[in-house]
């Protein structure tokens, strides 16, 4: 079964990030534009900016781990011009 490492950028004037990992990233995406995702995400409309497909749970969370923490992997797909991903 595959999952998906993704990262999700707010919309508004200070913009933040959010990584996570799924197996349905349509689903996955629609709860944290409905309230009802991660608690860090409510209130706040996101777009998917990024996203990784693995095929084990190990292996996408290891990397949804290690994105978290490498601030400048981080800022860098923050930060590029990456167009909203179509699911």
């Amino acid at each position: 079964m595959n999952y998906f490492v993704y990262m999700l950028k707010s919309l508004g004037k200070e913009p933040v990030t959010y990584v996570g990992y799924t197996k349905d990233l349509k689903k996955r995406i629609s709860l944290h534009n409905n309230n009802k995702g991660a608690k860090f995400t409510r209130g706040r409309k996101w777009k998917l900016i990024y996203k990784e497909k693995h095929g084990s749970k190990k292996e996408a969370i290891y990397r949804e781990y290690y994105i978290k923490n490498n601030r400048t992997l981080r800022n860098k797909i923050k930060n590029e011009n990456f167009n909203t991903i179509a699911l």
